[in-house]
């Protein structure tokens, strides 16, 4: 790739807000901004949304010249009708082939980054794409081995241990292996990000971090080993801490990440301080990619009463990383 970086965005679940949040964000950028992004989804369910917004897009095959919206629009399959607002089949195949024909074309380096407006599990299992979520799915098709959520915002950033699965499931997961390289990945990011040494602080699995062993071991015998080896790599690492007290810790300034043990755990701190601009990247991947943290709102899609914040700090972030990528 040459030049500016390359941005496709995914148009997510066709019946949820994804379209009408993406034509709000492209509609407060400039000409050129628009000129290195690329949607991948149903031209005319993004024109729809356009005229709905009242964004005043223009939109474009392959041409973005005069700040026109290239769109990659790709056949949806044929399994039946898309309701607004509603869980379908139909859509969960629309999502499922965006996502697909973006992750082809960022492993062929025609783009630098993805941005995923969001799905609907649900609605993707109804197609018969049994997947957990958006970074189970990036990572079956990359062939990645592994991956890890992080959360960003310029209050507080977590990384997680586990995400999509049940707190016994979040448990079992916690082990050894995967804590170090949690720990690893954040470490690797941050710095590629332009912090020369980050301060990393995991979570204990625990109330008050098993208080030595008084409630549970999994602090000594599953995270300690982890942290010390980390430590042993050079790592400025610390833990294992309360989770009661450690996301406050990493909001006054103490640190730069926290590793967080399970979904809910990382997920509450960063939403209640940063809902609107928060944003989720994915880690372990061989290609980049970025979402918003949000879901697909049926309550509110087609209504265009959505807010369209978490797609621009999206976008923004994307911007960002790719512009870093080596």
């Amino acid at each position: 790739m040459t030049g500016e970086p390359t941005i496709g965005i995914t148009m997510g679940d066709p019946a949820g807000v994804g379209p009408e949040v993406i034509c709000r964000a492209l509609a407060d950028l400039t000409p050129t901004e628009r000129a290195r992004i690329v949607v991948f989804g149903t031209g005319h369910v993004l024109k729809r949304a356009n005229t709905l917004v009242g964004a005043g897009l223009s939109f474009a095959g392959s041409d973005a010249r005069d700040g026109n919206v290239r769109i990659i629009d790709v056949p949806p399959p044929d399994t039946g009708a898309i309701a607004d607002g509603a869980v379908s089949a139909a859509a969960g195949a629309c999502s499922h082939a965006y996502i697909v024909r973006a992750v082809e074309a960022a492993l062929a380096r025609d783009i630098d980054v993805i941005v995923t407006a969001p799905i609907n599990k649900e609605a993707l299992h109804a197609a018969g794409h049994r997947f957990d979520g958006h970074t189970e799915l990036l990572a079956h098709l990359t062939g990645a081995k592994s991956s890890f959520m992080l959360l960003a915002s310029e209050t507080l950033s977590t990384i997680h241990v586990s995400t999509h699965v049940s707190l016994s499931g979040a448990i079992a997961r916690a082990t050894p292996e995967r804590e170090l390289a949690t720990i690893e990945v954040g470490n690797a990011f941050l710095k590629r990000l332009g912090i020369a040494r980050p301060r990393i602080a995991v979570a204990g699995l625990n109330p008050h971090g098993g208080e030595n062993g008084l409630f549970g071991r999994d602090e000594i015998e599953r995270i300690v080993p982890a942290i010390e080896a980390a430590r042993r790599n050079g790592i400025d690492v610390t833990g294992p801490l309360p989770g009661d007290s450690v996301f406050l810790r990493a909001v006054k300034g103490e640190f730069d990440l926290v590793v967080a043990q399970y979904h809910d755990q990382g997920h509450i701190p960063t939403k209640l301080i940063a809902f609107d601009t928060t944003i989720n990247v994915s880690l372990g991947l061989p290609i980049l990619r970025v979402s918003v943290d949000h879901g697909t709102a049926f309550d509110i899609a087609w209504t265009g009463r959505a807010h369209h914040a978490n797609m621009s700090a999206a976008i923004a972030y994307a911007r960002r990383i790719a512009a870093d990528r080596p």
